[in-house]
Order: C-alpha cells, then sequence, then structure tokens
C-alpha cells in the first residue's frame, strides 16, 4: 500500500484545502495520474498517483485542510481491492459559534472555550501575539472547525464591537434571482491581501501620461522581424518592463521593502505581471527581470499568461516579486489607483491608448495617449520620488532609444 501524500506547497504556504478528488475510492488509478486537487492561498495543485493500483481509500475529504506531508488517502498495489471501496469520510460540520461579547485586549493569548475548536500552530502564535481569544473569533474555518490564521487576521481586520454588541447579524434573507456562493481561498485570499495592504501602508497614488507614438511606431516597424527571428510578438508590456527596471535602478526605494523596523533594498528586479486567471487575478514573478532582453520578457510573460489561463501556474512562479505591473487597459480601464502587492512599495497602472488632442509644437494634434499610475508607499518611497520615477518611465517610453541606449 502506498500513501498519497500532500506536496510541500511553497514559499509562506502551510496548509491547503482539498477541492475536489478527481477519483473514487475503488477505481483504478495509473502512475502519475492526477488523483486530488488541492487549493491553497495562491494556485490550485494537482496531486498525482505516486503508483498505478486502485485507490483503496480517501483520508481526507473535500474541504477539509491538510498540511504539507498530510496522508490523503492510500493506492493499493493491483485491482483486488477494487471490489471493497473504501467509503469516503464525509466532512464534520464546523461548530456553531456561540454569541459574545468581544473583548479581546482583556486577554494575553489564546483562550479555550467550551464548543469552540483548538486554534491550528499558527493561529495560536499569531493569537498570543496580539492578545485576541478563541471565544471572541468563535468558530473557525479550518478542519472541524479549528481556527486558522487567515480567521485571526480577518478578525483582527474588523474593528472592535461596542460593549452592549447585539448577537451577531443573521445571513440576509436571499431575494428571487440572488444566488450564495461561498469565496474560493484564492478569492478570500486576494480579499484578505488588498485590505491588508490598505491597512498597513501609507498609500499613495501619482498620475501622468505617455505619448505612446513612438513605441507604436517602432513595434509597427518591426513586429514582422521580431516575430520571425525570436517566434513571440512584440508587445507593449517589454517596453514598460524596461522601462521600470531603468526607473527602479534610478530610485531603489521604489523596489525595497519594510521589514519589521529595516529597509531591505534589493539589487535585482522580480518584476511581477498581474494577469487574470479562471479563479482570480495572480501575478506571476518575471525573476531577473532587469537581465533579461525583450524577446526574453516577451516569452516569459507569454507563458505565464497560458499557465494562468489554464489554472497551471506553480507556487514558486508566484513569490518573490520586489515591484509589480498590472494592465487594465485590455479591459478598457482608462484611469484607476492599483493596490500595492504587500510587502512590495510599489505598483505600476498601464491603463487603455485613447487618442487625445494634445498640444505639440504649439499646434494641436490627435495623439495616442496612456494614462499611467503609481500606486506607492509612503512609509519607504518619498513624493519628490515616486514623481520622479514616473517621469522617467514616461520619458523611456516616448523615446524608446533610452531603453536601447541605457540612459
Amino acid at each position: 500500500m502506498t500513501d498519497i501524500l500532500v506536496p510541500t506547497l511553497g514559499e509562506s504556504v502551510s496548509s491547503a484545502t482539498v477541492a475536489r478528488w478527481l477519483k473514487k475510492a475503488g477505481e483504478a488509478v495509473a502512475a502519475d495520474e492526477p488523483l486530488v486537487e488541492l487549493e491553497t492561498d495562491k494556485v490550485t495543485v494537482e496531486v498525482n498517483a505516486p503508483s498505478a493500483g486502485v485507490l483503496e481509500a480517501i483520508a481526507a475529504a473535500e474541504g477539509a485542510e491538510v498540511a504539507p506531508g498530510a496522508v490523503l488517502g492510500s493506492i493499493a498495489a493491483g485491482a483486488a481491492a477494487a471490489a471493497k471501496p473504501a467509503p469516503a469520510p464525509q466532512p464534520v460540520a464546523p461548530a456553531p459559534a456561540t454569541p459574545h461579547v468581544e473583548t479581546p485586549r482583556a486577554v494575553t493569548g489564546p483562550v479555550a472555550v467550551p464548543g469552540a475548536h483548538a486554534p491550528l500552530p499558527a493561529a495560536a502564535k499569531l493569537m498570543a501575539e496580539s492578545g485576541a481569544s478563541a471565544a471572541a473569533i468563535g468558530a473557525g474555518t479550518g478542519k472541524d472547525g479549528r481556527i486558522t490564521k487567515g480567521d485571526v487576521i480577518d478578525f483582527l481586520a474588523r474593528p472592535a464591537a461596542a460593549p452592549a454588541a447585539a448577537a451577531p447579524k443573521a445571513a440576509r434573507a436571499l431575494e428571487a434571482g440572488e444566488e450564495r456562493v461561498k469565496m474560493t481561498r484564492l478569492r478570500a485570499t486576494i480579499a484578505r491581501r488588498l485590505k491588508e495592504a490598505q491597512n498597513t501602508a501609507a498609500m499613495l497614488t501619482t498620475f501622468n501620461e505617455v505619448d505612446m507614438g513612438a513605441a507604436m511606431a517602432l513595434r509597427t516597424e518591426y513586429k514582422d522581424v521580431f516575430e520571425k527571428k525570436h517566434g513571440v510578438k512584440l508587445g507593449f508590456m517589454s517596453f514598460f518592463v524596461k522601462a521600470c527596471v531603468a526607473a527602479l535602478k534610478e530610485f531603489p526605494a521604489v523596489n525595497a521593502e519594510i521589514d519589521g523596523d529595516e529597509i531591505v533594498y534589493k539589487n535585482f528586479v522580480h518584476m511581477g505581471i498581474a494577469v487574470g486567471g479562471p479563479s482570480g487575478l495572480v501575478v506571476p514573478v518575471v525573476r531577473n527581470a532587469d537581465t533579461l532582453s525583450f524577446a526574453e520578457i516577451e516569452k516569459t510573460i507569454g507563458a505565464f499568461g497560458k499557465k494562468a489561463r489554464d489554472g497551471a501556474l506553480k507556487l514558486d512562479e508566484l513569490a518573490g516579486g520586489s515591484f509589480t505591473i498590472t494592465n487594465g487597459g485590455i479591459y478598457g480601464s482608462l484611469m484607476s489607483t492599483p493596490i500595492l502587492n504587500p510587502p512590495q512599495s510599489g505598483i505600476l497602472g498601464m491603463h487603455k491608448i485613447q487618442e487625445r488632442p494634445m498640444v505639440v509644437g504649439g499646434k494641436i494634434e490627435v495623439r495616442p495617449m496612456m494614462y499611467i499610475a503609481l500606486s506607492y508607499d509612503h512609509r519607504i518611497v518619498d513624493g519628490k520620488e515616486a514623481v520622479s520615477f514616473l517621469v522617467r518611465v514616461k520619458e523611456s517610453i516616448e523615446d524608446p532609444r533610452r531603453l536601447m541606449l541605457d540612459i
């Protein structure tokens, strides 16, 4: 018999949820055949069969929270076990939360409460540091109602309850035509991280506009020979990646992050590129973008886009970014204020190219213009640096020869 184990989940990912079993107990499986999908805070991970045989037992039902190395099920050699399939365990319903009056500052660590389940280790550590109690948090979203680290973070993000707070409000009754669907783990994580960025960083956005005429002319002139030589289309994203790399070298604070009471400066650029996937926005990272050519950048971004659409991005491809670019223009956005991707200190927002009347050399001309936005953490990046960074990006795009000559 061979155990099916939860694989290593990647940087900063300590647990996953069993999203879907692709095989039933008693069914024959081939070696390396996908058996079960695990949903983490970032991506969906497929676990393949470690050997051929029969799926003898399912130890972790759909909806269960599992840690790396945990047993998901087992495979018996041969087909003999097919006659006696082991039934899949039924998920245990979480214990209902008990109405309470929240007094989190009166405790100094995790406090057990009758009917509540023990917090997971990471949750217990955070509860001890913050003074949050199990009674105040209530039943968790983990397996068997256990409190997870995400539950604690969500609890701490909520405003404190008034002393005479009433019992928790019941879910609103659905009207005709409405449908209630539980958020996926990825969507819940996106929501939590975006709110965390707003709560933590001193976020500010500065805007500018770019005349895309020169970049568009250069692209039109060389796109055919570029694609013929490199096997990939020349897009505008590589221009902006190159422009941001040049600006980050000149203004390193935008590429840095805050760690406690220290600033961590990075002598490399790991460029996050926001792309839409089937479950939400993900940000794969183009590593060492400062060393890559236009063609290498385009190939890497193209491969990430395909993986995102197929749900095939790996965890290590989403970790470690130092700066992010997001392009709302592909959806028609004319202007927006992008939200930081913690712990990064800067994110550039690209937008739709739109022809507008502009004054050029004292005359009004129709020019292809794009608004660009830089959201930054004012705790580490001064306004002068942020504005100068965005001006440098503008200058590089409006005169792409600067990118070729590294000036």
